[in-house]
């Protein structure tokens, strides 16, 4: 038998026969309860940050709430995740006294962090749609309304693809969460590349997963567009 040969059985002896396909499976899971839950929160985030950037600026409440919105937004952009992930597990809940597991830090890190990158997508998404159709809300009676009910679906339906590229982003990403103890798809593999003493084979198994968590997202966002797009046609 071959040198990769002898690789691919090391790797299938650790895989199948010391279970190391149940830490696989945990860190996928982990991996996307990561990705999913730091999305939605930086969702949210991210429309709150966006509505209040695009606001006038007439009174003091607006440019007091932008200048936090843009001392936020330059914080988490300016700063590396796992220096983040570092600093919230080791620094900030350790002197507020909270205890957290290591995917719950995640997901709170990661939603924060995508928060400030949304929030600038979803600004120019909000830019995006005719001024006219804000002021037409407002002239039938809606205020706030206006942005949840009118601006804010079409501002999500033109930013879709770059969401989807941000999901992709928060997925590669996660391979820093072993950081702060978090079992992800990289804690699974080199699991079994350190007991098998073969890290080639494990790696390249681990690629190929991230390939097709990729390739399976972007088939995903491709699909709602074109959903999207019909019901377009159909209006």
């Amino acid at each position: 038998m071959d040198n990769f040969g002898l690789k691919i059985e090391a790797f299938k002896q650790i895989f199948f026969e010391q279970n190391g396909y149940q830490k696989v499976i945990e860190g996928l899971q982990n991996t996307l309860i990561i990705a999913i839950a730091g999305l939605l929160i930086g969702i949210i985030i991210g429309i709150l940050i966006a509505t209040v950037r695009v606001v006038p600026k007439y009174k003091i409440l607006p440019r007091i709430l932008n200048g936090f919105c843009s001392f936020y937004v330059g914080l988490f952009r300016g700063t590396p995740m796992v220096v983040q992930l570092l600093v919230c597990y080791y620094v900030l809940l350790p002197i507020i006294g909270v205890k957290l597991t290591g995917v719950q830090v995640s997901v709170l890190v990661f939603g924060l962090n995508s928060g400030a990158y949304i929030s600038e997508i979803m600004r120019s998404g909000i830019q995006s749609v005719d001024q006219g159709q804000m002021e037409a809300g407002r002239a039938v009676g809606l205020s706030f309304g206006t942005m949840r009910k009118i601006v804010i679906p079409q501002a999500v339906k033109n930013i879709l693809p770059t969401l989807g590229n941000e999901f992709i982003a928060l997925i590669k990403e996660t391979s820093v969460v072993s950081f702060v103890g978090a079992a992800d798809l990289y804690v699974a593999f080199n699991y079994i590349g350190s007991n098998s003493y073969e890290f080639m084979v494990p790696y390249l198994v681990m690629a190929v997963i991230y390939i097709a968590l990729v390739l399976l997202i972007s088939l995903g966002i491709k699909c709602m567009e074109r959903s999207l797009r019909k019901s377009d046609r159909r209006n």
